[in-house]
């Protein structure tokens, strides 16, 4: 069993242990005693160094804690040295998620039901209600007022049987270590926290989405807040600069910018309608009837996309006695267009055709298309449909 520093000591950067077991290759060491936290409760891992030897990772193996080391340890005395930006990093996102979940159930009856913190941004999964975005914003504001108050955050060891006043009740038994920030929040919890709410720093409530039952939020304290902040500043300052107008103006001229974008991309749809209707019309005009008075068109190409000819297709075939079959060669695709009175339903004879080759499709009784895996047997289905 090895002794938590880190229980009663969040600060605590350099300390001295003993190895008293390894592995057999001496890459995973048990100390009598450590400072590292291994992943628990949402919370990763320390990293830092012992013996001047990288630990790589730190994990719990019942009562005793496992560090994983980039090179072999030897038995006996070693001086062991946090990553001190890593672990207080990791008690700002950790403090700040305790006020954070008692201020959404305070205000908003929200429940935190899990806690993940990730290298970038942490999040919280809340049950008992939407979370838009007036809930982010009061629940925001008042989280940094808690902060900016900088209410003391102590660490407590208490039986469960006698604890009280907990945010989310224990399921443990025995001695209990309880965080608590003053006038907020109770919780049991082994992991490491700042000493007073000043320390989180900030924090930045960011995008929420919907995982099942719950709202999952995103967020950020104390340094990454604040890159954050910066980031989204400097890319918000960019984009202001490309439309040459102040900050506060971007989003109306990106919500501008938006509504000419679509009135110029209907305006484009239109012409290329325009543009199709009038080759249908010319190729029906120029293509020859056969002997049976259909008039064909077969055409074949390496690349692209069907969508660009099945309009020519339809204006093709809205004329009287008419086929129109295409391929592409990559993808391999198929489409096939019939006139009213063609006698052909399109759909299925294009899937029987694609099916005998081990290809599939279908669609509706004027017009199909489908693909293939094989590109080497579009000419055997253009000659079958055509």
């Amino acid at each position: 069993m090895s002794e938590r520093l880190y229980y009663t000591d969040s600060y605590l950067r350099d300390f001295s242990a003993r190895v008293i077991e390894t592995s057999p290759d001496g890459l995973v060491l048990y100390l009598d005693r450590t400072a590292f936290y291994p992943t628990s409760g949402g919370q990763p891992f320390d990293l830092g160094t012992i013996s001047g030897i990288a630990v790589t990772d730190v994990s719990e193996e019942e009562e005793r804690v496992a560090h994983r080391v980039a090179a072999p340890v030897a038995m006996g005395s070693v001086e062991c040295a946090i990553d001190w930006r890593r672990r207080f990093d990791h008690m700002q996102q950790h403090t700040g998620q305790h006020l954070l979940s008692a201020v959404f159930e305070e205000l908003f009856h929200l429940k935190t039901v899990s806690f993940h913190m990730g290298a970038d941004n942490s999040t919280i999964d809340l049950e008992g209600g939407a979370v838009d975005a007036r809930v982010l914003a009061e629940t925001e504001r008042r989280v940094n007022e808690s902060i900016w108050e900088n209410r003391p955050v102590a660490v407590q060891f208490e039986h469960a049987a006698e604890v009280q006043g907990l945010r989310k009740p224990s399921d443990r038994e025995g001695t209990l270590r309880i965080v608590s920030i003053e006038g907020v929040d109770r919780s049991a919890c082994g992991g490491t926290h700042v000493r007073a709410t000043g320390e989180i720093g900030a924090v930045l409530l960011r995008k929420v989405e919907k995982v099942r039952q719950t709202s999952r939020v995103e967020f950020l304290c104390g340094g990454r807040a604040i890159r954050r902040a910066r980031a989204d500043y400097e890319a918000l300052s960019r984009t202001a600069q490309l439309f040459s107008a102040p900050l506060d103006e971007v989003p109306g001229m990106v919500a501008a910018a938006q509504e000419t974008a679509r009135a110029g991309d209907k305006a484009r749809r239109k012409l290329e309608l325009d543009l199709a209707g009038h080759q249908g019309r010319e190729l029906y005009a120029a293509t020859e009837p056969g002997s049976d008075g259909f008039r064909r068109v077969s055409r074949r190409a390496e690349r692209g996309n069907l969508e660009e000819l099945r309009a020519i297709a339809q204006n093709f075939t809205a004329h009287s006695k008419a086929v129109f079959v295409a391929a592409l060669q990559d993808p391999a695709s198929v489409l096939l267009a019939v006139s009213e009175d063609a006698g052909i339903d399109a759909g299925k004879v294009l899937k029987a055709a694609l099916s005998a080759h081990g290809g599939r499709g279908g669609g509706t009784g004027r017009i199909a298309q489908g693909s293939i895996g094989d590109a080497g047997r579009l000419d055997a289905i253009l000659a079958q449909l055509g």
